[in-house]
Protein backbone atom coordinates (compact mmCIF):
# COMPACT_ATOMS: atom_id res chain seq x y z
CA UNK A 1 0.00 0.00 0.00
CA UNK A 2 1.00 3.42 -1.09
CA UNK A 3 0.61 6.69 1.03
CA UNK A 4 0.13 10.18 0.60
CA UNK A 5 -0.72 12.84 2.85
CA UNK A 6 -2.43 16.13 1.57
CA UNK A 7 -3.11 19.82 3.59
CA UNK A 8 -5.66 22.39 2.32
CA UNK A 9 -6.65 25.34 4.05
CA UNK A 10 -9.03 28.25 3.15
CA UNK A 11 -6.26 30.85 3.64
CA UNK A 12 -4.24 29.07 0.98
CA UNK A 13 -5.21 29.36 -2.40
CA UNK A 14 -4.15 29.94 -6.15
CA UNK A 15 -6.78 32.03 -8.02
CA UNK A 16 -10.14 31.29 -8.80
CA UNK A 17 -11.22 28.65 -11.15
CA UNK A 18 -10.86 30.10 -14.60
CA UNK A 19 -13.81 28.98 -16.41
CA UNK A 20 -11.60 29.21 -19.81
CA UNK A 21 -9.34 26.68 -18.24
CA UNK A 22 -11.23 23.74 -19.86
CA UNK A 23 -11.07 24.41 -23.29
CA UNK A 24 -10.96 22.43 -26.59
CA UNK A 25 -9.96 22.45 -30.09
CA UNK A 26 -11.98 22.13 -33.41
CA UNK A 27 -9.22 22.05 -36.44
CA UNK A 28 -9.80 21.78 -40.19
CA UNK A 29 -7.84 18.50 -39.88
CA UNK A 30 -8.76 14.57 -40.54
CA UNK A 31 -12.32 13.99 -39.46
CA UNK A 32 -12.59 16.85 -36.52
CA UNK A 33 -15.21 18.61 -38.70
CA UNK A 34 -16.21 16.81 -41.46
CA UNK A 35 -18.10 13.76 -39.76
CA UNK A 36 -16.80 14.74 -36.59
CA UNK A 37 -19.36 17.98 -35.31
CA UNK A 38 -20.68 18.25 -39.28
CA UNK A 39 -22.37 15.78 -41.78
CA UNK A 40 -25.66 16.56 -42.72
CA UNK A 41 -25.93 13.51 -44.41
CA UNK A 42 -25.90 11.61 -41.07
CA UNK A 43 -29.51 10.61 -39.45
CA UNK A 44 -28.95 12.62 -36.19
CA UNK A 45 -28.16 15.99 -38.46
CA UNK A 46 -30.08 18.93 -37.63
CA UNK A 47 -31.47 22.17 -40.11
CA UNK A 48 -27.55 23.43 -39.91
CA UNK A 49 -25.77 19.93 -40.79
CA UNK A 50 -24.80 19.03 -37.34
CA UNK A 51 -24.13 16.02 -35.97
CA UNK A 52 -26.95 16.49 -33.12
CA UNK A 53 -25.52 12.93 -31.34
CA UNK A 54 -22.41 14.44 -31.12
CA UNK A 55 -23.23 18.02 -30.26
CA UNK A 56 -25.07 16.45 -27.07
CA UNK A 57 -22.29 14.43 -26.29
CA UNK A 58 -20.42 18.21 -26.18
CA UNK A 59 -22.84 20.00 -23.88
CA UNK A 60 -22.44 16.91 -21.55
CA UNK A 61 -18.66 17.83 -21.55
CA UNK A 62 -19.35 21.16 -21.84
CA UNK A 63 -15.92 22.87 -23.10
CA UNK A 64 -16.06 26.21 -22.09
CA UNK A 65 -13.74 27.68 -24.95
CA UNK A 66 -13.26 25.94 -28.28
CA UNK A 67 -10.19 27.13 -30.28
CA UNK A 68 -10.85 27.24 -34.60
CA UNK A 69 -10.04 26.31 -37.00
CA UNK A 70 -6.38 25.33 -36.24
CA UNK A 71 -3.53 24.72 -36.10
CA UNK A 72 -1.55 23.75 -38.81
CA UNK A 73 -4.18 24.13 -40.74
CA UNK A 74 -5.01 28.27 -40.11
CA UNK A 75 -0.95 28.99 -41.70
CA UNK A 76 -2.91 28.17 -45.02
CA UNK A 77 -6.25 29.24 -44.23
CA UNK A 78 -8.07 32.11 -46.69
CA UNK A 79 -11.12 32.89 -44.64
CA UNK A 80 -12.68 34.33 -47.54
CA UNK A 81 -12.98 31.05 -48.79
CA UNK A 82 -15.45 29.34 -46.35
CA UNK A 83 -18.44 32.50 -46.28
CA UNK A 84 -20.96 32.95 -48.47
CA UNK A 85 -22.90 30.52 -50.06
CA UNK A 86 -21.90 26.88 -49.98
CA UNK A 87 -22.72 26.00 -53.92
CA UNK A 88 -20.24 28.75 -54.32
CA UNK A 89 -17.08 28.32 -51.71
CA UNK A 90 -14.04 26.96 -53.54
CA UNK A 91 -12.10 23.47 -53.27
CA UNK A 92 -8.58 23.98 -51.41
CA UNK A 93 -5.70 22.26 -50.79
CA UNK A 94 -4.60 21.84 -47.09
CA UNK A 95 -0.77 21.79 -47.48
CA UNK A 96 -0.72 21.00 -43.51
CA UNK A 97 -2.38 17.61 -43.43
CA UNK A 98 -2.26 17.35 -47.54
CA UNK A 99 -5.92 16.80 -47.74
CA UNK A 100 -8.61 18.41 -49.56
CA UNK A 101 -10.41 21.24 -47.58
CA UNK A 102 -14.40 21.77 -49.14
CA UNK A 103 -15.03 24.34 -47.00
CA UNK A 104 -18.54 23.02 -46.72
CA UNK A 105 -18.01 24.27 -43.27
CA UNK A 106 -16.90 27.76 -42.60
CA UNK A 107 -16.70 30.82 -40.11
CA UNK A 108 -21.04 31.25 -39.91
CA UNK A 109 -20.98 27.31 -39.64
CA UNK A 110 -18.75 27.69 -36.65
CA UNK A 111 -20.53 30.59 -34.80
CA UNK A 112 -24.23 28.81 -35.07
CA UNK A 113 -22.12 25.60 -33.94
CA UNK A 114 -20.50 27.15 -30.91
CA UNK A 115 -23.74 29.12 -30.08
CA UNK A 116 -25.54 25.62 -30.21
CA UNK A 117 -22.72 23.97 -27.84
CA UNK A 118 -23.24 26.87 -25.59
CA UNK A 119 -19.32 27.34 -25.89
CA UNK A 120 -16.90 30.83 -26.71
CA UNK A 121 -14.71 31.14 -29.90
CA UNK A 122 -11.29 31.72 -29.74
CA UNK A 123 -10.73 32.27 -33.66
CA UNK A 124 -7.04 32.23 -34.64
CA UNK A 125 -5.90 34.03 -37.79
CA UNK A 126 -3.51 33.34 -40.79
CA UNK A 127 0.08 34.72 -39.73
CA UNK A 128 1.68 32.55 -41.63
CA UNK A 129 1.11 32.83 -46.07
CA UNK A 130 -1.47 36.06 -44.98
CA UNK A 131 -0.84 38.92 -42.24
CA UNK A 132 -1.74 42.03 -40.82
CA UNK A 133 -4.55 43.06 -43.21
CA UNK A 134 -6.41 40.10 -43.89
CA UNK A 135 -6.72 39.41 -39.98
CA UNK A 136 -8.67 42.98 -40.11
CA UNK A 137 -10.65 42.08 -42.80
CA UNK A 138 -11.49 39.33 -40.81
CA UNK A 139 -12.51 40.85 -37.69
CA UNK A 140 -14.18 43.42 -39.55
CA UNK A 141 -16.53 40.71 -41.17
CA UNK A 142 -16.75 38.73 -37.56
CA UNK A 143 -17.38 41.69 -35.08
CA UNK A 144 -18.25 44.87 -36.90
CA UNK A 145 -22.01 45.80 -36.79
CA UNK A 146 -22.43 47.06 -40.08
CA UNK A 147 -22.04 49.84 -42.79
CA UNK A 148 -18.62 48.60 -43.63
CA UNK A 149 -17.20 46.55 -46.71
CA UNK A 150 -16.36 43.28 -44.51
CA UNK A 151 -19.42 43.67 -42.54
CA UNK A 152 -21.77 44.12 -44.99
CA UNK A 153 -20.58 41.40 -46.62
CA UNK A 154 -21.25 39.24 -43.51
CA UNK A 155 -24.89 40.44 -43.25
CA UNK A 156 -25.31 39.70 -46.91
CA UNK A 157 -24.46 36.77 -46.04
CA UNK A 158 -27.25 35.85 -43.65
CA UNK A 159 -25.42 37.05 -40.70
CA UNK A 160 -27.67 39.75 -39.45
CA UNK A 161 -25.92 39.79 -36.01
CA UNK A 162 -21.90 40.17 -35.74
CA UNK A 163 -19.84 37.26 -34.23
CA UNK A 164 -18.81 39.06 -31.65
CA UNK A 165 -15.59 36.80 -31.11
CA UNK A 166 -13.34 38.00 -28.24
CA UNK A 167 -10.52 35.91 -28.19
CA UNK A 168 -8.11 35.76 -30.88
CA UNK A 169 -4.83 33.59 -31.45
CA UNK A 170 -2.09 35.53 -33.54
CA UNK A 171 -1.34 32.79 -35.76
CA UNK A 172 -0.37 29.17 -34.53
CA UNK A 173 2.94 27.68 -34.13
CA UNK A 174 4.86 29.86 -35.79
CA UNK A 175 8.39 28.89 -34.35
CA UNK A 176 8.39 25.70 -35.98
CA UNK A 177 9.76 24.27 -39.39
CA UNK A 178 6.86 22.23 -39.67
CA UNK A 179 4.48 25.25 -40.11
CA UNK A 180 4.05 27.04 -43.42
CA UNK A 181 5.29 30.65 -43.24
CA UNK A 182 7.70 29.39 -40.50
CA UNK A 183 9.29 32.79 -38.84
CA UNK A 184 12.12 33.22 -36.47
CA UNK A 185 11.48 35.17 -32.92
CA UNK A 186 12.31 38.70 -34.47
CA UNK A 187 10.29 38.20 -37.59
CA UNK A 188 7.13 36.41 -35.80
CA UNK A 189 7.43 39.04 -33.03
CA UNK A 190 6.96 42.45 -35.23
CA UNK A 191 4.42 40.60 -37.13
CA UNK A 192 2.11 39.94 -34.03
CA UNK A 193 2.77 43.44 -32.49
CA UNK A 194 1.68 44.94 -35.75
CA UNK A 195 -1.15 42.50 -36.40
CA UNK A 196 -2.63 43.29 -32.53
CA UNK A 197 -2.64 46.86 -32.58
CA UNK A 198 -4.44 47.18 -36.01
CA UNK A 199 -6.52 44.64 -34.91
CA UNK A 200 -7.74 46.83 -31.49
CA UNK A 201 -7.73 49.93 -33.64
CA UNK A 202 -10.92 47.89 -34.80
CA UNK A 203 -12.42 46.10 -31.84
CA UNK A 204 -9.80 47.68 -28.56
CA UNK A 205 -11.70 44.90 -26.14
CA UNK A 206 -10.27 42.07 -28.17
CA UNK A 207 -7.71 39.35 -26.53
CA UNK A 208 -4.44 38.69 -27.82
CA UNK A 209 -3.03 35.29 -27.62
CA UNK A 210 0.98 35.26 -28.98
CA UNK A 211 2.60 32.03 -30.72
CA UNK A 212 4.84 30.85 -27.72
CA UNK A 213 6.88 27.95 -28.01
CA UNK A 214 5.25 24.26 -29.55
CA UNK A 215 6.82 22.61 -26.85
CA UNK A 216 9.71 22.70 -24.08
CA UNK A 217 11.49 20.84 -26.08
CA UNK A 218 11.89 23.00 -29.47
CA UNK A 219 15.48 24.19 -29.68
CA UNK A 220 14.49 28.15 -29.38
CA UNK A 221 12.56 27.49 -26.52
CA UNK A 222 12.54 30.23 -23.74
CA UNK A 223 14.63 32.72 -26.05
CA UNK A 224 11.66 32.47 -28.56
CA UNK A 225 9.46 33.55 -25.71
CA UNK A 226 11.66 36.56 -24.37
CA UNK A 227 12.44 38.35 -28.01
CA UNK A 228 8.42 37.52 -29.08
CA UNK A 229 7.17 39.41 -25.72
CA UNK A 230 9.96 42.07 -25.87
CA UNK A 231 8.31 43.41 -29.24
CA UNK A 232 4.65 42.23 -28.44
CA UNK A 233 4.19 42.98 -24.63
CA UNK A 234 2.08 45.50 -25.02
CA UNK A 235 0.27 44.53 -27.60
CA UNK A 236 -0.80 40.90 -26.13
CA UNK A 237 -2.66 39.54 -23.14
CA UNK A 238 -1.29 36.07 -23.33
CA UNK A 239 1.28 33.84 -24.67
CA UNK A 240 0.42 30.28 -25.66
CA UNK A 241 1.83 27.05 -24.82
CA UNK A 242 1.46 23.78 -26.81
CA UNK A 243 2.45 19.84 -25.17
CA UNK A 244 1.37 16.45 -26.29
CA UNK A 245 2.65 13.56 -24.01
CA UNK A 246 3.09 9.86 -25.68
CA UNK A 247 4.15 6.38 -24.10
CA UNK A 248 6.99 5.30 -25.77
CA UNK A 249 5.64 1.85 -27.44
CA UNK A 250 9.13 0.30 -27.64
CA UNK A 251 10.07 0.80 -23.78
CA UNK A 252 6.83 0.85 -22.30
CA UNK A 253 8.32 3.03 -20.14
CA UNK A 254 5.04 3.80 -17.96
CA UNK A 255 6.33 5.50 -15.04
CA UNK A 256 8.00 8.44 -17.07
CA UNK A 257 4.53 8.89 -19.27
CA UNK A 258 2.51 8.94 -15.87
CA UNK A 259 4.92 11.72 -14.46
CA UNK A 260 3.66 13.78 -17.80
CA UNK A 261 2.44 16.53 -15.18
CA UNK A 262 6.12 16.81 -14.28
CA UNK A 263 7.25 18.37 -17.75
CA UNK A 264 4.10 20.43 -18.20
CA UNK A 265 4.28 21.81 -14.64
CA UNK A 266 7.97 22.64 -15.51
CA UNK A 267 6.92 24.22 -18.79
CA UNK A 268 4.39 26.44 -17.39
CA UNK A 269 6.63 27.65 -14.50
CA UNK A 270 9.53 28.50 -17.38
CA UNK A 271 7.26 30.18 -19.49
CA UNK A 272 6.00 32.30 -16.33
CA UNK A 273 9.54 32.99 -15.48
CA UNK A 274 10.73 34.49 -18.85
CA UNK A 275 7.55 36.41 -19.53
CA UNK A 276 8.49 38.48 -15.82
CA UNK A 277 11.80 38.62 -16.76
CA UNK A 278 10.43 40.81 -19.63
CA UNK A 279 7.82 42.61 -18.09
CA UNK A 280 10.70 43.35 -15.21
CA UNK A 281 13.02 44.42 -18.16
CA UNK A 282 10.47 46.72 -19.93
CA UNK A 283 9.11 47.82 -16.81
CA UNK A 284 5.93 47.17 -17.48
CA UNK A 285 2.60 47.09 -15.12
CA UNK A 286 0.89 44.27 -16.27
CA UNK A 287 1.12 40.37 -15.93
CA UNK A 288 1.37 38.31 -19.33
CA UNK A 289 -1.28 35.28 -18.90
CA UNK A 290 -0.98 31.75 -20.26
CA UNK A 291 -3.25 30.12 -23.17
CA UNK A 292 -2.27 26.66 -23.06
CA UNK A 293 -4.22 26.13 -26.22
CA UNK A 294 -3.09 22.53 -27.28
CA UNK A 295 -2.21 20.05 -25.35
CA UNK A 296 -3.19 16.63 -24.71
CA UNK A 297 -1.66 12.61 -25.17
CA UNK A 298 -0.74 12.05 -28.56
CA UNK A 299 1.39 8.54 -29.76
CA UNK A 300 3.33 10.36 -32.87
CA UNK A 301 5.69 7.55 -33.34
CA UNK A 302 2.30 5.57 -34.27
CA UNK A 303 1.10 5.72 -37.76
CA UNK A 304 -0.66 9.25 -38.31
CA UNK A 305 -2.99 8.48 -41.51
CA UNK A 306 -5.47 5.19 -41.33
CA UNK A 307 -5.61 2.42 -43.44
CA UNK A 308 -6.00 3.55 -47.13
CA UNK A 309 -5.84 7.04 -46.46
CA UNK A 310 -4.75 8.81 -49.41
CA UNK A 311 -3.06 12.36 -50.63
CA UNK A 312 -5.27 14.77 -51.35
CA UNK A 313 -8.44 13.10 -49.64
CA UNK A 314 -11.18 14.80 -48.05
CA UNK A 315 -11.18 13.98 -43.99
CA UNK A 316 -9.14 11.69 -44.24
CA UNK A 317 -8.17 9.52 -41.26
CA UNK A 318 -6.02 11.20 -38.83
CA UNK A 319 -4.16 10.10 -35.63
CA UNK A 320 -7.54 9.32 -33.88
CA UNK A 321 -5.74 7.50 -31.27
CA UNK A 322 -7.99 5.47 -29.17
CA UNK A 323 -7.23 6.40 -25.26
CA UNK A 324 -6.63 3.55 -22.30
CA UNK A 325 -7.26 4.05 -19.00
CA UNK A 326 -3.69 4.60 -18.27
CA UNK A 327 -4.43 7.95 -21.08
CA UNK A 328 -6.83 8.91 -18.93
CA UNK A 329 -4.98 8.66 -15.59
CA UNK A 330 -2.41 10.94 -17.22
CA UNK A 331 -4.77 13.40 -18.80
CA UNK A 332 -6.75 13.83 -15.12
CA UNK A 333 -2.68 15.11 -13.67
CA UNK A 334 -2.43 17.16 -16.72
CA UNK A 335 -5.59 18.77 -16.08
CA UNK A 336 -4.48 18.91 -12.26
CA UNK A 337 -1.17 20.76 -13.24
CA UNK A 338 -3.69 23.29 -15.32
CA UNK A 339 -5.55 24.05 -12.05
CA UNK A 340 -2.66 24.51 -9.96
CA UNK A 341 -0.87 27.12 -12.25
CA UNK A 342 -4.42 28.43 -12.67
CA UNK A 343 -3.45 32.18 -11.46
CA UNK A 344 -1.39 32.72 -14.46
CA UNK A 345 -2.48 29.73 -16.77
CA UNK A 346 -6.22 30.73 -17.38
CA UNK A 347 -6.85 29.41 -20.84
CA UNK A 348 -6.77 25.99 -22.08
CA UNK A 349 -7.71 23.67 -24.84
CA UNK A 350 -7.60 20.28 -24.57
CA UNK A 351 -6.93 19.20 -28.06
CA UNK A 352 -8.78 18.10 -30.62
CA UNK A 353 -12.74 17.43 -29.82
CA UNK A 354 -13.84 14.60 -31.95
CA UNK A 355 -11.69 12.20 -34.11
CA UNK A 356 -8.57 13.22 -34.26
CA UNK A 357 -6.93 12.89 -30.85
CA UNK A 358 -10.17 13.11 -29.76
CA UNK A 359 -12.38 13.66 -26.53
CA UNK A 360 -14.76 12.11 -28.67
CA UNK A 361 -15.24 9.94 -31.08
CA UNK A 362 -17.80 9.26 -33.95
CA UNK A 363 -18.23 6.94 -37.28
CA UNK A 364 -19.26 8.34 -40.85
CA UNK A 365 -23.34 7.77 -40.28
CA UNK A 366 -22.74 6.09 -37.24
CA UNK A 367 -22.61 6.15 -33.55
CA UNK A 368 -20.36 8.71 -31.32
CA UNK A 369 -19.06 8.09 -27.61
CA UNK A 370 -16.67 9.51 -24.78
CA UNK A 371 -13.26 8.47 -24.82
CA UNK A 372 -11.32 7.35 -21.73
CA UNK A 373 -10.44 10.64 -21.54
CA UNK A 374 -12.88 12.45 -21.80
CA UNK A 375 -14.03 11.52 -18.32
CA UNK A 376 -11.29 13.60 -15.98
CA UNK A 377 -12.40 16.58 -18.17
CA UNK A 378 -15.90 16.28 -18.02
CA UNK A 379 -15.94 15.87 -14.32
CA UNK A 380 -13.38 18.68 -13.17
CA UNK A 381 -15.33 21.07 -15.88
CA UNK A 382 -18.44 19.99 -13.63
CA UNK A 383 -16.93 20.11 -10.14
CA UNK A 384 -13.76 22.41 -10.09
CA UNK A 385 -15.22 25.38 -9.01
CA UNK A 386 -15.18 28.21 -7.12
CA UNK A 387 -10.97 29.06 -5.70
CA UNK A 388 -8.55 26.68 -6.46
CA UNK A 389 -6.75 25.52 -3.39
CA UNK A 390 -2.94 25.06 -2.78
CA UNK A 391 -1.92 21.43 -1.95
CA UNK A 392 0.38 21.00 0.74
CA UNK A 393 1.73 17.53 0.02
CA UNK A 394 3.93 14.39 1.25
CA UNK A 395 3.69 10.80 -0.45
CA UNK A 396 5.51 8.49 -1.22
CA UNK A 397 7.66 8.54 -4.32
CA UNK A 398 8.60 6.02 -7.50
CA UNK A 399 11.52 6.14 -9.89
CA UNK A 400 11.34 7.23 -13.46
CA UNK A 401 13.58 7.56 -16.20
CA UNK A 402 12.85 11.10 -17.58
CA UNK A 403 12.07 12.89 -14.03
CA UNK A 404 13.57 10.98 -11.34
CA UNK A 405 11.75 10.29 -7.84
CA UNK A 406 7.93 11.45 -8.30
CA UNK A 407 5.24 11.56 -6.26
CA UNK A 408 2.89 8.51 -6.85
CA UNK A 409 0.04 10.64 -6.05
CA UNK A 410 -1.23 13.67 -7.69
CA UNK A 411 -3.64 16.31 -6.68
CA UNK A 412 -5.48 19.30 -7.22
CA UNK A 413 -8.39 20.26 -5.49
CA UNK A 414 -10.74 23.27 -5.34
CA UNK A 415 -13.44 25.46 -2.64
CA UNK A 416 -16.46 26.96 -3.37
CA UNK A 417 -17.84 28.94 -0.57
CA UNK A 418 -21.45 29.21 -1.59
CA UNK A 419 -21.69 25.68 -1.40
CA UNK A 420 -19.12 25.18 1.01
CA UNK A 421 -17.77 21.87 -0.43
CA UNK A 422 -13.98 20.60 -1.21
CA UNK A 423 -13.61 19.45 -4.37
CA UNK A 424 -10.54 16.60 -4.63
CA UNK A 425 -8.75 15.15 -7.94
CA UNK A 426 -6.77 12.66 -6.82
CA UNK A 427 -4.65 9.98 -9.31
CA UNK A 428 -2.43 6.67 -7.94
CA UNK A 429 0.23 6.55 -10.66
CA UNK A 430 1.80 3.09 -9.34
CA UNK A 431 0.67 0.39 -11.59
CA UNK A 432 0.53 -2.29 -8.69
CA UNK A 433 -0.29 -0.73 -5.15
CA UNK A 434 -3.75 0.84 -3.96
CA UNK A 435 -2.83 4.73 -2.09
CA UNK A 436 -4.27 5.59 0.96
CA UNK A 437 -4.51 9.20 0.90
CA UNK A 438 -5.18 11.15 4.35
CA UNK A 439 -6.47 14.78 3.35
CA UNK A 440 -6.34 17.46 6.44
CA UNK A 441 -9.40 19.70 6.22
CA UNK A 442 -9.68 20.85 9.32
CA UNK A 443 -9.63 24.44 8.24
CA UNK A 444 -12.82 23.38 7.33
CA UNK A 445 -16.31 22.93 8.26
CA UNK A 446 -16.81 19.72 6.53
CA UNK A 447 -18.08 16.28 7.51
CA UNK A 448 -19.58 14.02 4.88
CA UNK A 449 -18.53 13.14 1.60
CA UNK A 450 -20.94 14.01 -1.47
CA UNK A 451 -19.13 12.09 -4.14
CA UNK A 452 -16.57 9.99 -4.66
CA UNK A 453 -15.93 8.30 -8.20
CA UNK A 454 -13.16 7.23 -9.55
CA UNK A 455 -11.65 5.76 -13.15
CA UNK A 456 -9.80 2.20 -13.02
CA UNK A 457 -9.76 -0.86 -14.36
CA UNK A 458 -12.46 -3.61 -13.55
CA UNK A 459 -12.13 -7.06 -13.41
CA UNK A 460 -10.93 -8.86 -16.65
CA UNK A 461 -9.43 -5.69 -17.92
CA UNK A 462 -6.12 -4.00 -18.38
CA UNK A 463 -4.35 -0.71 -18.30
CA UNK A 464 -4.86 -0.63 -22.10
CA UNK A 465 -8.76 -1.26 -22.11
CA UNK A 466 -10.30 1.27 -24.03
CA UNK A 467 -13.91 2.48 -25.11
CA UNK A 468 -14.50 1.80 -28.90
CA UNK A 469 -17.49 1.20 -31.74
CA UNK A 470 -19.84 -0.92 -30.46
CA UNK A 471 -18.07 -0.98 -26.71
CA UNK A 472 -18.84 2.80 -25.75
CA UNK A 473 -18.48 2.31 -21.74
CA UNK A 474 -15.58 -0.64 -20.95
CA UNK A 475 -14.00 2.70 -19.50
CA UNK A 476 -16.08 5.20 -17.17
CA UNK A 477 -16.49 6.46 -13.78
CA UNK A 478 -17.78 3.73 -11.07
CA UNK A 479 -18.33 4.45 -7.33
CA UNK A 480 -15.47 4.69 -4.88
CA UNK A 481 -16.36 2.62 -1.85
CA UNK A 482 -12.88 3.71 0.04
CA UNK A 483 -13.58 7.61 0.74
CA UNK A 484 -14.70 9.09 4.31
CA UNK A 485 -14.58 11.82 6.32
CA UNK A 486 -14.12 12.22 10.01
CA UNK A 487 -13.25 14.28 12.40
CA UNK A 488 -11.83 17.13 9.33
CA UNK A 489 -9.70 14.63 8.01
CA UNK A 490 -10.30 12.78 4.69
CA UNK A 491 -9.35 9.53 4.19
CA UNK A 492 -9.29 7.86 0.73
CA UNK A 493 -7.99 4.68 -1.09
CA UNK A 494 -7.41 4.49 -4.46
CA UNK A 495 -6.92 1.50 -6.72
CA UNK A 496 -3.62 0.96 -8.69
CA UNK A 497 -3.84 3.20 -12.00
CA UNK A 498 -6.46 5.41 -11.52
CA UNK A 499 -7.92 8.80 -11.27
CA UNK A 500 -10.20 9.76 -9.17
CA UNK A 501 -12.70 12.76 -7.64
CA UNK A 502 -13.68 12.91 -4.47
CA UNK A 503 -16.17 15.84 -2.75
CA UNK A 504 -16.76 16.53 0.83
CA UNK A 505 -18.90 19.42 2.27
CA UNK A 506 -21.19 20.36 5.26
CA UNK A 507 -23.69 17.95 7.09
Amino acid sequence: MRNARLTLDPAFTVAPVPRRLFGSFVEHMGRCVYTGIFEPEHPTADEDGFRTDVLELVKELGPTVVRYPGGNFVSGFDWEDSVGPREQRPRRIDRAWRSVETNQFGLAEFDAWARKAGTEPMMAVNLGTRGMQDACNLLEYSNHASGTKYSDLRVAHGSTDPFGIKLWCLGNELDGPWQTGHKTAHEYGRLAAETGRAMRQIDPDIELVAVGSSSRSMPTFGAWESTVLELAYDTVDYVSLHAYYQEDDDTRDAGSFLASAVDMDLFIEQVVATADAVRARGKHSKFINLSFDEWNVWYQKRPHHGEGVQPWDVAPRVIEDEYSITDAVVVGTLLNSLLRHSDRVTIGAQAQLVNVIGLLRSEPGGDAWKQSIAHPFEQMRRLATGTVLRVASSSDKYSTTDFGDVDVVDASATYDEDTSTVSLFLANRDLEDSATVTVDLRGFDVSRVVTAKVLAATEGQTRDTTNATGAHDQVGLRPLQDATVTDGVASVVLPPLSWAVVQVAKA
